[in-house]
């Protein structure tokens, strides 16, 4: 199909892989390739007993499908509070291309979007940074916890309460092997503190800036008053006295009216100010030109 349906398609080849890969196994009642290989089964919270139906079908939904969901929905909604914006800034302006619209669940967070006023989605939009930044410390701080108790490694197996059982080895081999990541754990827990923290002063630093930076754009708006007025008697045209539309520039240089200009050139095909004798061909129409 070539890399680019693979690339717009890439979770959703993962997911269906990894759902259908857990259903063969987990939800059928195997082991997988890792348990198999490692000599360990899954049992609930009794330690008795395998894992219910239920139980497994849970486990498999919250390790695969409310991932992705839960990925896909911020990500669209932040996406639609960024264009609604953009649209409430510049009304003007057509709207931004966003995803294409293949999904029942984009559309449906386009119209709850639609329907919240502009002070709700502010807070929606800091909701929706906030969720982000903190499910990957959710899962840094579950690890830890994981190398602390070694149990539970995966966050769904934690909500599930499925658990493992070891058959073979010896006991004091994995009494060792837990020491050693008890050690690992207390330092992911102290690398997530100081990742906290450096989300906090970065943070602080940011409203920090934003509070110069509203400073300084009224400082530069009220320079700018001065040098507009300034600059509106350097932007009129020499012909028609007034502000210049459509610059056109002569080849010696010189800035008027597109339509000022052209009148001229039809009965003296020379520069009005320095007289210096061009073609009309010559006359260079400026786009986007602001002076």
């Amino acid at each position: 199909a070539g890399a680019r349906p693979w690339l717009a398609w890439r979770r959703e080849v993962e997911l269906l892989s990894d759902v259908a890969y857990f259903v063969l196994t987990t939800l059928s009642g195997y082991q997988t390739l890792g348990e198999e290989y490692v000599n360990i089964i899954q049992v609930d919270p009794s330690k008795k007993k395998v894992p219910s139906f239920l139980r497994r079908a849970l486990f498999i939904s919250l390790h695969t499908v409310v991932p992705y969901c839960l990925e896909k929905a911020l990500l669209h909604l932040q996406h639609e509070l960024q264009v609604e914006a953009e649209e409430s800034r510049s009304p003007d302006n057509p709207p931004a291309l966003g995803f294409p619209s293949r999904s029942f669940i984009r559309s449906w967070i386009r119209k709850q979007v639609g329907q919240l006023s502009e002070q709700q989605k502010k807070k929606t939009s800091q909701v929706v940074d906030v969720l982000k930044q903190s499910i990957p410390l959710l899962h840094r701080l579950h690890l830890a916890v994981f190398y602390i108790q070694g149990t539970f490694y995966h966050l769904s197996k934690r909500v599930t309460g499925i658990s493992y059982l070891h058959f073979g080895g010896l006991q004091g081999e994995d009494q060792s092997i837990r020491s050693s990541y008890k050690f690992l754990g207390i330092i992911s827990l102290f690398h997530l503190l100081l990742t906290i923290g450096v989300q906090m002063y970065s943070f602080k630093q940011k409203q920090r800036a934003r509070q110069e930076w509203r400073l300084h754009r009224n400082l530069t708006h009220q320079k700018s008053r001065s040098k507009e007025a300034a600059a509106g008697r350097q932007s009129r045209c020499t012909l028609c006295l007034e502000e210049r539309r459509h610059s056109t520039a002569t080849p010696c240089g010189h800035l008027f009216c597109w339509e000022c200009i052209t009148a001229w050139c039809s009965t003296r095909a020379e520069c009005p100010l320095c007289r210096e004798k061009f073609h009309p061909q010559k006359l260079i129409y400026l786009r986007h030109y602001q002076m």
